[in-house]
């Protein structure tokens, strides 16, 4: 598929809601997951899914329909440059991913508190709750950052339901 065009067209027809996001704050346990790292356009993480799944697929390490499913955003893509965007690809396993051919490696997701909300529909309108949770809400709770990304919970994926119904928790960690 031709991701780039594909993403300009979508983003363009994007609807931009006002709605503030409903956020609690959660204490969220650590979790040992395999990644892939995604680096360069975000309008080609797509590639780098599929070269995921087809891993999850084959080691059967961190079962798609089983396993839970992250992904952790090193920077905003709206600010930086194509080259300088990464996300890294996860999913939540039992232990280490042994060396293999796809680069995937074992991380940890740290537990802590994190501010969470639940974002509905496509991923092209994802950045106002994000942007509020950094902009507003910290401010207005008396938090900070701790040393880790934020990072999305994948509820369901586009390979498993329309765009419109994507549901995805954001969780920014917080001291």
């Amino acid at each position: 598929p031709a991701w780039i065009e594909w993403h300009e067209k979508s983003s363009a027809v994007s609807v931009q809601t006002t709605e503030l996001p409903d956020v609690t704050v959660v204490d969220f346990e650590e979790t040992k997951v395999a990644v892939l790292e995604h680096h360069g356009a975000p309008e080609l993480i797509y590639e780098t899914t599929k070269k995921f799944i087809e891993w999850r697929k084959e080691s059967k390490f961190s079962p798609i329909k089983t396993s839970k499913t992250f992904g952790i955003v090193y920077a905003d893509p709206k600010k930086v440059k194509a080259d300088d965007f990464r996300v890294d690809l996860c999913g939540s396993i039992e232990e280490d991913v042994p060396k293999n051919a796809f680069g995937i490696t074992t991380q940890i997701i740290p537990s802590g508190p994190c501010a969470v909300f639940r974002h509905s529909g496509s991923f092209a309108d994802i950045s106002h709750g994000i942007y509020y949770l950094y902009s507003t809400w910290l401010g207005k709770n008396n938090a900070q950052c701790r040393d880790f990304p934020l990072f999305f919970h994948y509820i369901n994926t586009i390979y498993d339901v329309d765009e419109h119904e994507l549901l995805t928790d954001i969780y920014l960690p917080i001291k």
